[in-house]
């Protein structure tokens, strides 16, 4: 980049609204402290013979000790990126981690004054014109809700703003992206969305199947979203999607977040740049025009390197990723931190965009969706 480049990505970077919509941040493993990783590890080694636990553990010990301000790097990697909201995930896949996520989630916003619980799109507004960061409350699991409809009022009143419809594999409401069958929505899956639209939470198709995907936009009264996924036609990974479905999507008013998942968007994980990701962008840009484009990286975790070990060895075989296929301890090169989050603004203006198009892609197109279906 040119020094004048340079000085633009900064200026646009400062004062655009940026809004990452997977946002395993604000830290991440190079981000925390050496002693602080070790702490957590023996916090956790009691808990090494049940898999399952012992791998959700260094996140929930990471969330209560940023808020106790142990990891002051909370604060300060969030504002280093220049990330005006990110979300703040729920997990719903069972009753224990429905509810102690909750308490995870509403803890980080009562101990954290800066932080926002973004309730409608002004909040997330108001926390650029403050200086002050916004939370969206999302989540990517839907098991157990079972077939409560009544829950998600529950859900929405917590501040539930954003939730992907399936994970990876076929539930209550339809088919994942891993299912072989590819079927599309079940009728509760059709009444489901229905309650969604009603009650203004987005719906999200990230990790949908291209049935369910296509069936979704169909059905949807209110603009769809896939918050975190790639570009099929470049890389034909189960995660990303394809041109069909960028279409079906864009017709609803929705927008497409690309992420930088390093296993994801191109052949070779050890040596996947911010420009491969940045392909995907363009991609769907000329696909689909750039009002439907955004972010929702998805990496890097914040979580600590021997925990993502563990979890690519033990855990991720069983939520349907194949083995070598992520996730891991790789990054993006050019997005080892979250505090690198410029890089995107930087490569949007090495690439020609105009300053409303980076505005748009960088969090603009996000936040019309939020001002449609939240108010």
């Amino acid at each position: 980049m040119t020094s004048e480049q340079e000085e633009r990505a900064k200026r646009l970077h400062e004062e655009n609204i940026n809004i990452d919509l997977l946002f395993q941040g604000p830290l991440s493993p190079t981000a925390i402290p050496d002693s602080v990783s070790e702490r957590i590890r023996e916090l956790c080694e009691p808990f090494r013979d049940d898999p399952m636990r012992y791998s959700s553990l260094p996140a929930k010990w990471i969330i209560q000790l940023s808020a106790s301000g142990v990891i002051p790097e909370y604060k300060s990697e969030w504002y280093k990126s220049g990330i005006t909201a990110g979300n703040r995930e729920l997990h719903l896949s069972n009753t224990d981690d429905f509810i102690t996520s909750m308490g995870e989630v509403q803890l980080q916003f009562d101990s954290h004054d800066w932080l926002i619980k973004a309730l409608t799109a002004e909040d997330i507004r108001r926390a650029k014109r403050e200086g002050r960061k916004a939370g969206i409350v999302t989540a990517q699991e839907t098991e157990v809700l079972s077939k409560n409809l009544d829950l998600l009022d529950a859900l929405h009143q917590f501040g539930l703003r954003v939730l992907q419809l399936t994970y990876n594999s076929q539930n209550q409401i339809g088919a994942g992206c891993a299912e072989r069958s590819n079927g599309g929505l079940t009728n509760f899956g059709r009444a489901f969305i229905d309650r969604m639209n009603k009650l203004g939470i987005v719906v999200d198709t990230g990790h949908c199947g291209k049935a369910t995907t296509l069936e979704a936009c169909a059905v949807s009264s209110a603009p769809v979203i896939a918050s975190h996924t790639g570009v099929e036609a470049l890389y034909p990974h189960m995660r990303c999607k394809s041109d069909e479905e960028f279409k079906a999507i864009a017709a609803t008013g929705g927008v497409i977040g690309i992420f930088a998942m390093p296993w994801f968007v191109y052949e070779d994980p050890d040596h996947t740049t911010l420009d491969h990701v940045l392909d995907h962008i363009d991609y769907v840009v000329r696909l689909v025009g750039v009002d439907h484009v955004g972010i929702g990286t998805d990496w890097p975790m914040s979580d600590l390197t021997w925990s993502l070990v563990y979890f690519k060895e033990h855990i991720a075989p069983k939520l349907g990723f194949a083995p070598g296929d992520g996730p891991s301890t790789e990054t993006v090169v050019g997005l080892e931190q979250y505090g690198d989050f410029i890089n995107f603004t930087r490569g949007l203006v090495a690439r020609g965009y105009s300053d409303s198009d980076i505005a748009k892609i960088m969090g603009g197109n996000w936040l019309r969706v939020f001002e449609q279906v939240w108010g």
